[in-house]
């Protein structure tokens, strides 16, 4: 008997679709509401070091002097604090996954230097 509800099941199977997709021709696209992975723009950074500050397991760190910008990826928990906490929008949750990563490191990113101060020359007294 088990041989022939085997047999059942694999004519099935022969003459419908495939219940899995063909993962690297057809991918999935991302539900509305994935969580990815946090994407910096460093164009419009001002290292504010709020994300730092609202992280919940302080995996980002900002370094306002050295103008860099540190993500731990392994710590991170894609809880979307730090992109709302961003006031100039810089941080945005990208919903594609991040690749597999190999080894332990911190993503570090490097804004441009500030520009030297032109000091004001005083007024002279009269």
């Amino acid at each position: 008997m088990p041989f022939f509800s085997f047999a059942g099941l694999v004519s099935k199977a022969a003459v419908s679709k495939p219940a899995t997709r063909l993962y690297p021709f057809a991918k999935r696209e991302p539900y509305a509401a994935t969580r990815g992975h946090v994407v910096i723009q460093m164009s419009s950074c001002n290292f504010c070091t709020l994300c730092a500050k609202k992280c919940p397991t302080d995996a980002i760190e900002v370094d306002r002097a050295g103008r860099v910008w540190r993500i731990d990826r392994l710590r991170c928990i894609q809880c979307r604090a730090c992109v709302d906490a961003c006031n100039k929008k810089s941080l945005t949750l990208d919903p594609r996954y991040s690749p597999a990563m190999t080894a332990k490191d911190v993503e570090s990113f490097k804004g441009e230097p500030l520009p030297p101060k032109q000091e004001t020359p005083a007024a002279a007294p009269a």
